[in-house]
């Protein structure tokens, strides 16, 4: 009989805590809650240098999402983050929004010198942004106490996150201008440096083109071999009717012998075996040559990338397009009174049953 009363109590008094926090619940979230105001917008980033090609998403492809995956969840971290935070208090004066004496004590922040960390906590309840993965959308919603505040931070999260982006693509390229001016620099210099040891080398071997010198000696070489070979011709002729030692033969023999030397002098200018002849010079010459073209190509290579860097770097290299401007809300969103109140009710019970079903379980196991 005293076992059953206890039950009997137990039960009662569960249901009764359960019901009475049902009840402060209900008149909690039913008359005291704030209402509080969602602003919705949807944005997207997209590209404005699409002329200059870019890398394939696989991830968004494999997806089935519009590409800027990693664009758009960063942008997301940035929103966010404490800084974002900061900015839109400046901006807004949110510590003195969201700490507003006249809204219940639940959902406002209990002061307004909470610490950053708070505060931060605080903003993350209020605003979400959440990134549609197959649509490719951020979809941002901020929360006010009144529609022109949730308006008005909808609307500043895109404006600020706009600024991170280009500000960001827009660092990243002045950052490029800047190496690609230190590397023309350093590209003309070595340009100029090639341009004088080419000028130097012609200077010291006394010739502005070894090639032209050695073309101009073959000329040279070959009147002279013809007209050897003309002499030979005449002194087979005079030698089928002279002597050997007649005066004309002895004359051509004279002539072809300077002419073999003359010619052996000017092919020595060309081939020895010391090596200090024009074809060394030719090579040398076409060695520092090659090394001025190709400083002087890879410099004007650098001033095309130079002037394609800073032309990227004062456009707008993303951009946050709006697909839905922030609404300006008419109706209070939150909180979901009847709603809460409801889970709030199920859950108490449900706790008071489930408590009931201990004490019962610990008693049998006690008799």
């Amino acid at each position: 009989m005293i076992n059953r009363l206890k039950k009997s109590l137990l039960r009662r008094s569960l249901l009764s805590v359960a019901l009475i926090a049902s009840l402060l619940a209900a008149v909690y979230w039913l008359a005291l809650a704030s209402d509080r105001y969602v602003s919705e917008t949807h944005i997207i980033i997209q590209r404005t240098d699409l002329a200059g090609g870019q890398s394939v998403d696989f991830a968004s492809l494999l997806g089935g999402t519009s590409g800027n995956r990693a664009d758009q969840l960063l942008l997301r971290d940035h929103l966010l983050s404490v800084d974002m935070l900061k900015k839109l208090d400046v901006t807004l004066n949110l510590r003195s929004h969201y700490s507003d004496s006249q809204r219940d004590i639940l959902s406002r922040m209990w002061s307004k010198d909470e610490s950053i960390e708070d505060f931060h906590r605080h903003f993350l309840s209020r605003v979400s942004i959440e990134f549609d993965d197959y649509a490719g959308v951020l979809q941002i919603k901020a929360q006010g106490y009144d529609a022109k505040t949730a308006h008005a931070l909808a609307s500043q999260l895109v404006l600020e996150g706009e600024r991170f982006m280009n500000g960001m693509a827009q660092g990243l390229a002045q950052d490029q201008v800047t190496f690609l001016e230190k590397q023309v620099a350093q590209m003309n210099n070595r340009a100029l440096q090639a341009r004088q040891a080419v000028l130097a080398y012609q200077n010291a071997k006394g010739l502005v083109s070894p090639r032209a010198a050695a073309e101009t000696i073959v000329t040279i070489v070959a009147k002279l071999e013809a007209q050897r070979a003309e002499l030979q011709t005449q002194r087979t002729v005079l030698q089928a009717y002279l002597v050997a030692g007649h005066p004309n033969i002895v004359q051509i023999n004279q002539q072809i012998d300077a002419l073999d030397q003359q010619i052996a002098q000017e092919q020595a200018k060309l081939t020895s075996p010391s090596g200090k002849t024009l074809n060394s010079t030719i090579e040398e010459y076409q060695r520092l040559e090659m090394q001025a073209v190709f400083a002087q190509d890879v410099y004007k290579t650098a001033l095309v990338a130079l002037e394609k860097g800073r032309i990227e770097s004062t456009r707008t290299i993303k951009k946050v397009s709006v697909i839905q401007a922030p609404t300006l809300p008419v109706d209070a969103l939150e909180p979901r009174r009847f709603y809460n109140t409801l889970v709030f009710t199920l859950v108490a019970f449900l706790l008071a049953g489930v408590l009931h079903l201990l004490a019962a379980i610990v008693r049998d196991h006690k008799d």
